[in-house]
């Protein structure tokens, strides 16, 4: 494993430190400036010695094996719960002080996080460190503790008041920094609380939360048989059309729905949609800082860990194109390889797959820029070694019909100009296999398609990454009837409910269609979703223990409302049981609350692949990948994270 950058400030002696620490500080105190690099950020500016951790100077905080562990574990952790545990372990190292007295943090702080982070930890075999010990170094809030992370989030305050005279429908055709961003997020979510939600997915690299706004009539929860739909955009930090278009169309949403606009009104109270408007906050900062129109190509592609996030997703693509020669192998719901997780996967991925395990996504897009086109699925050759090759999935038919519900009514997309922006797409009616433009590993379109029931779509929505802020209004302009026609393609196929003979769902059921080898499955609750083009179609449901139900159903030209297919399953009869390849056991699913994701977890499954951190096998007791590298600095060794 390469050596992780650090400062050299960091590279100093690892102090040896035992379980004997002392309780906090005494209340009477003196109160000194805060100095501390690792602790900037921190809600407060005064700290006092000695420390709960018996520290008495600045110094020893900073040659102490705990402060050092604050400084690397961003980095050991690959950005999960940053800056979250850096700043939780600096209330203990560094703790508050203020008017002559020592202030501690809370308790139920502690606890929360956690539980959100032990799972990084196991993922890397380390254990949680002493000094974070709830119970210990944390004050219940009746002592009048405080939150140590209670301006981590500081930038979500309400906006600033629009100037007077504009009403509040006023759209802002503006790039957003992130703290605008998530400021214009919030504010819609307060107009337009009745029909919307925002909530964390997960962290960047740097911290930034991943943050998603979500309409539906009954928002923060799955209703059955509402199809749920996810838009992406900026998933290269320097492409920032899709982040303002997704920022744009979340306010257009809101002031239509309560303007009384039939057709919002409609397709919010029949589909939950999904808004992730930047998926690499930490890229943006860096291409921003270049300018709009000045911005390189390749000037934050890639997200803070110098990662492609469109090329770090499991390539389950060559496992499918091996699979496909065989004649009762699976081409669907293809498991993540063990190996995978050996490599560096950066934390905005793992968010992103978490999410896609999380919610039932039916239907996704995601906006980049630098062409004018749609691409749909495989991005990967199914020829490894050619760079353009036609290679569509079972499912092309309803891919080339999904790309289309953009492009046709993509003003610029059908301009049939010459010297228009991506011209050489016109005679494909500005649509494209991907791998037959280019070819790619590690997509996340590919991802969504092969490991989960979500069809996702790609969308190039200009020639130029960084557009000026003069051209925001008629990029609007262009895109918003595309993305409304996009996501009312939710409907399209059909949808119903797989039951058992006593009425209980039947969850992981797979829906089969003749004549095309992708299976979906249904959700917890027993509803599915299966989106298909106009014709005839012989439907299947199947499940282990259960005698399988085909139907045929016919689905007309034009129609837009899924048409209502339910399935009640009979149990096998006795005997010898004919049973089903047994299905790979469904990850917990978790229900969506305000301010992230809760679990909601059967005691008797677990996740198939743990979306923690790097893993890597360690043999007989051997200690963790980490341990070396930590003791490479200094012979004192903190014993104290080793997990036996």
């Amino acid at each position: 494993m390469l050596p992780l950058p650090l400062p050299l400030a960091l590279l100093v002696a690892l102090a040896a430190t035992g379980d004997c620490h002392g309780p906090a500080a005494a209340d009477s105190a003196t109160c000194v400036n805060l100095q501390l690099t690792t602790c900037s950020g921190a809600t407060y500016n005064q700290t006092t010695f000695p420390t709960a951790l018996e520290h008495r100077s600045r110094e020893a905080v900073e040659a102490s094996s705990e402060y050092i562990l604050l400084s690397v574990l961003h980095h050991l952790l690959e950005g999960q719960c940053n800056p979250d545990l850096r700043l939780l372990g600096c209330a203990v190292l560094a703790p508050r002080c203020e008017g002559s007295r020592v202030r501690r943090p809370c308790r139920h702080v502690c606890q929360g996080l956690q539980e959100a982070c032990q799972p990084a930890f196991d993922a890397i075999d380390m254990a949680w460190p002493y000094f974070l010990d709830c119970a210990r170094y944390f004050a219940p809030k009746e002592e009048g503790c405080f939150d140590p992370l209670e301006q981590l989030r500081g930038d979500l305050e309400p906006e600033e008041a629009l100037p007077s005279g504009l009403p509040p429908t006023f759209i802002r055709f503006a790039h957003h920094s992130y703290t605008q961003m998530v400021r214009v997020l919030k504010r819609t979510v307060a107009r337009c609380a009745q029909v919307a939600n925002t909530y964390s997915i997960g962290r960047s690299f740097d911290g930034k939360d991943l943050l998603v706004i979500e309409f539906s009539g009954h928002p923060s929860q799955h209703e059955l048989m509402e199809p749920e739909v996810k838009l992406i955009g900026n998933i290269h930090g320097n492409e920032v059309a899709g982040r303002e278009m997704l920022i744009y169309l979340a306010q257009y949403l809101c002031s239509e729905y309560l303007l009384g606009n039939p057709r919002i009104q409609r397709l919010l109270n029949t589909t939950r949609i999904h808004l992730l408007p930047s998926m690499n906050p930490d890229g943006y900062e860096v291409a921003a800082a270049e300018g709009a129109g000045y911005n390189g190509w390749t000037s934050g592609r890639k997200n803070a860990q110098n990662l492609d996030l469109n090329r770090n997703f499991p390539d389950l693509t060559s496992e499918y194109y091996r699979l496909a020669g065989a004649r009762a192998a699976r081409a669907d719901h293809i498991p993540i390889p063990e190996h995978y997780w050996w490599g560096k996967v950066a934390p905005e991925t793992k968010a992103v797959m978490k999410w896609m395990r999380t919610v039932p996504f039916v239907l996704s897009a995601s906006l980049h820029g630098g062409d004018l086109v749609v691409s749909y699925p495989f991005d990967l050759s199914k020829h490894p070694l050619e760079e353009k090759m036609f290679s569509p999935t079972p499912d092309e038919k309803m891919f080339k019909l999904l790309a289309r519900a953009y492009a046709d009514v993509h003003p610029m997309m059908m301009d049939r100009s010459e010297h228009r922006c991506g011209g050489n797409f016109l005679k494909q009616g500005s649509i494209i296999n991907g791998a037959d433009w280019y070819s790619f590993t590690g997509g996340m379109s590919d991802f969504n398609y092969l490991h989960t029931n979500c069809f996702e779509i790609t969308v190039e929505l200009g020639c130029m990454k960084f557009p000026p802020e003069e051209a925001l209004y008629g990029l609007w302009q262009h895109n918003k009837e595309p993305l409304l026609s996009f996501l009312e393609m939710a409907h399209r196929g059909i949808k119903g409910m797989v039951l058992d003979r006593f009425g209980k769902p039947v969850k992981n059921a797979r829906i089969i269609v003749k004549g095309i080898r992708h299976d979906i499955t249904t959700a917890p609750d027993g509803d599915y979703w299966r989106l298909l083009p106009p014709g005839s179609h012989v439907v299947i449901a199947q499940a282990p223990g259960y005698a399988k139900l085909a139907k045929r159903v016919t689905i007309p030209l034009g129609m837009k409302r899924a048409g209502r297919v339910d399935f009640i399953l009979q149990p096998l009869d006795t005997g010898p049981k004919k049973f089903l390849p047994a299905l790979r056991r469904a990850a917990p699913h978790f229900r969506v609350v305000r301010g992230g994701l809760g679990p909601r977890r059967d005691p008797a499954e677990q996740d198939p692949e743990p979306l923690g951190a790097r893993r890597l096998p360690s043999a007989g007791g051997s200690k963790p990948w980490w341990w070396t590298y930590l003791t490479s600095l200094s012979p004192h060794r903190p014993r104290w994270l080793l997990k036996y």
